[in-house]
């Protein structure tokens, strides 16, 4: 039985790889094709708004994974959970979409509207009252938060794992990669509390990024988007308020949290990308550093013999960081 229910893992896999050309070709007919900013030139030939194939592939996988309990294992007691989850993920996704759709180089939706749906999105998991209204704070110890929990910090969670996330973004494959790495820390600690659909939910997740990851790697043949890249931090949120493990998930956001720092520190206005040279090596494009991005390019110019840095390097480091923050998380949270 549990093989069967962690098809869906495979469902969401196979549904990105298959579906993701397709889309791509279509994209590009339709010219929903973006810049690769990291590029010499800045070529126009990258299909946009990949994500939606990914958080549809993740939908199917995730009610193959409902229908499964519900008709052969009986089993239905998270439903519910899982239905709210999933229409906050959906309601992120087109958002996303129509902020995608906007373009970035318009500014998207306006900073005010963004912050408005964010919030309004979570309300799925405000109305089943997801989550332990309990919390531990330092110094204060554990504090039953009542109504306040679900109507304050429910949405402000979700709203800001969501916003956070899409702030460190722009490089082929950091996105995705950043997922599966995050996401799959959290199904693993879904797993050890006791939470074991939690931790099928978010598998079923990073088995679709794997699949995308394909495609987005450098050089890519499609972006995420703002669909993806919501979806992924509000699956983070949710994820750590079903299963009540919030200051892990806040202390694995420290790279995000971080970026957003360094993005208020340029007034929200400085963009991600480095300076593409003829090469395809990257130099710094402002004068300071506004992103972990920017601080990775100029670490590594002072790191290389060559002082060239290229943009697969970029990403990796950015990992090797988030990953270091995850093997602190383990051995402060969980071992």
């Amino acid at each position: 039985m549990e093989l069967i229910l962690l098809f869906s893992l495979v469902i969401s896999f196979l549904g990105t790889i298959l579906v993701m050309p397709f889309w791509i070709r279509k994209a590009k007919k339709a010219g929903l094709i973006w810049e690769d900013m990291n590029k010499p030139k800045q070529p126009k030939n990258v299909a946009g708004s990949g994500g939606m194939v990914v958080v549809l592939a993740f939908t199917i996988g995730i009610l193959y994974y409902i229908a499964t309990r519900t008709f052969f294992s009986r089993e239905a007691s998270v439903s519910l959970e899982i239905f709210a989850l999933l229409s906050v993920i959906l309601i992120f996704a087109i958002v996303g979409l129509v902020d995608d759709l906007f373009g970035w180089h318009n500014k998207g939706l306006s900073k005010k509207s963004r912050i408005l749906l964010a919030i309004a999105a979570a309300i799925p998991l405000v109305v089943i009252n997801a989550g332990a209204s309990t919390m531990a704070f330092p110094f204060l110890g554990i504090i039953n938060l009542g109504l306040f929990y679900p109507l304050l910090f429910i949405p402000l969670g979700v709203a800001g794992a969501a916003i956070t996330y899409n702030f460190l973004a722009g490089f082929n494959g950091l996105e995705a990669g950043q997922g599966i790495l995050i996401i799959g820390f959290l199904s693993y600690v879904a797993y050890i509390t006791g939470n074991p659909w939690l931790a099928v939910v978010g598998l079923t997740m990073v088995t679709a990024l794997i699949g995308f990851l394909f495609f987005n790697k450098c050089p890519a043949k499609v972006f995420p988007g703002d669909s993806l890249t919501w979806s992924i931090g509000a699956l983070a949120a949710g994820m750590a308020i079903l299963g009540d493990f919030q200051r892990i998930a806040l202390f694995i956001f420290i790279p995000y949290l971080l970026e957003m720092i360094l993005k208020i520190r340029g007034r929200l206005e400085k963009q991600s990308f480095g300076k593409a040279n003829e090469d395809g090596s990257l130099e710094l494009r402002y004068d300071k550093i506004y992103g972990l991005e920017h601080l990775a390019i100029y670490l590594l110019k002072k790191i290389k013999p060559s002082k060239k840095v290229y943009e697969k390097e970029v990403v990796y480091l950015i990992h090797g960081f988030q990953i270091l923050i995850i093997i602190l998380a383990f051995f402060l949270f969980v071992y």
